[in-house]
Formats: structure tokens, C-alpha cells, sequence
């Protein structure tokens, strides 16, 4: 990855199974600059690593995916 490689990590509760890492990572790939998103469904977390990320962006998404941060 370039200088820009950024790691944003999110607590997202209602995160809890298959579906919910699909739809997450769905709409969070949209977002320019992901290269990846990992959603752990025991911590309730998604990662998204990326270049120049922007964070207003990728929380949009994870809205659109119908999930609140927490």
C-alpha cells in the first residue's frame, strides 16, 4: 500500500451475522479508496482499510447498509 494506507475500525453492535457482514461490506466497498473491509461479528467491529479514506463516507455506508454506530 502507499503513505496514504489508512486503517478505520468501527464499533457497529448490530453486526451479528452472515448477512449483516455481506451488507456492510456491500456498500462499504463503494466508497472510493477501500481495498477492504473486515467485519468481525463476535466484537461487533468492521474494518476498512484503504487509501485516503474519507471517515464520513465510510460511515455513510455503513448507514446505508441500515447499521448504527456505535
Amino acid at each position: 500500500m502507499s503513505d496514504s494506507a489508512q486503517h478505520l475500525s468501527y464499533a457497529v453492535p448490530g453486526v451479528s451475522c452472515g448477512h449483516c457482514r455481506a451488507a456492510i461490506t456491500d456498500e462499504v466497498t463503494k466508497v472510493p479508496g477501500v481495498e477492504r473491509v473486515e467485519a468481525d461479528l463476535d466484537a461487533h467491529r468492521v474494518d476498512v482499510h484503504g487509501t485516503d479514506l474519507d471517515d464520513a463516507q465510510v460511515r455513510a455506508a455503513i448507514d446505508e447498509a441500515g447499521y448504527d454506530i456505535a
